[in-house]
């Protein structure tokens, strides 16, 4: 799904040379990307927040993003769905497409939790470690644990909703890494203070395998492996975290 930026690897030999982060992998390092869409709509999604004050954040890849996506066909209507669940919540939608761990950790550490308060950030991330870079669970442990760090470091009052990965049909190497990733973050996060880990892959699987009726890409031209829900699948999702997610903001189911 995605590549190494050229700016990761102009950084390399300069994160060798810092002693204190010499142990840290990639993963869990603040990185910046290219791309002027993404430079782009961090600087807008700053001004959201600013707007905004948000009392509801979701944090993620494309996955999250593809919340704003409102086109036909019927599986690409997404957006009806973000407004039936966080409509009247006060949300934003803080998922770049392509983004791995290192790049959300970027985005926090320049501005997007800054100046808000919310009650609630859900983060979905990880799937991206999985793709190109092919980084191991270990690493992407480390890099979701740089995440919450930084997030309960900037907003010590706002509750954490940290989602597992999601299941795909990638390769057998991301899906025996998914569940090792999953199973690691429920030990982690297991009685952690202000943080709710809630993994709801089940709702993707079918006969112990990932459901491709539940994902888009195998509707695209050409298809691809399931990776990304569909709008059903993403409904499925919201349904799925709904209770926790109530709980934690402490208003009504949202159905």
């Amino acid at each position: 799904m995605l590549s190494i930026p050229r700016r990761t690897a102009f950084a390399l030999p300069l994160l060798a040379a810092l002693p204190a982060q010499a142990a840290l992998p990639m993963a869990a390092l603040p990185l910046s990307r290219d791309p002027a869409w993404w430079q782009r709509r961090h600087k807008d999604k700053l001004v959201e927040l600013r707007e905004k004050k948000p009392a509801l954040i979701f944090l993620g890849d494309s996955i999250t993003q593809q919340w704003e996506y409102d086109s036909d066909p019927e599986w690409r209507k997404f957006a009806p769905g973000w407004h039936r669940y966080y409509g009247d919540r006060n949300a934003v939608n803080l998922g770049f497409s392509g983004d791995a761990t290192c790049h959300l950790l970027w985005r926090i550490e320049n501005g997007e939790v800054a100046g808000i308060a919310p009650k609630v950030a859900v983060v979905l991330i990880g799937a991206n470690n999985l793709g190109r870079l092919h980084w191991s669970a270990a690493d992407t442990i480390a890099g979701i644990g740089a995440i919450t760090d930084a997030i309960r470091r900037r907003l010590p009052a706002t509750k954490i909703l940290l989602l597992g990965i999601l299941p795909s049909a990638r390769s057998d190497w991301a899906t025996e890494t998914t569940a090792t990733i999953n199973k690691g973050l429920a030990a982690k996060y297991r009685d952690a203070d202000g943080i709710s880990f809630l993994d709801v892959g089940r709702v993707f699987v079918k006969n112990g395998r990932t459901n491709p009726d539940l994902f888009l890409d195998p509707l695209l031209t050409p298809p691809a492996a399931p990776l990304h829900p569909s709008a059903h699948g993403q409904n499925l999702l919201s349904e799925a975290i709904e209770p926790t997610l109530a709980g934690l903001l402490g208003d009504r189911l949202h159905k």
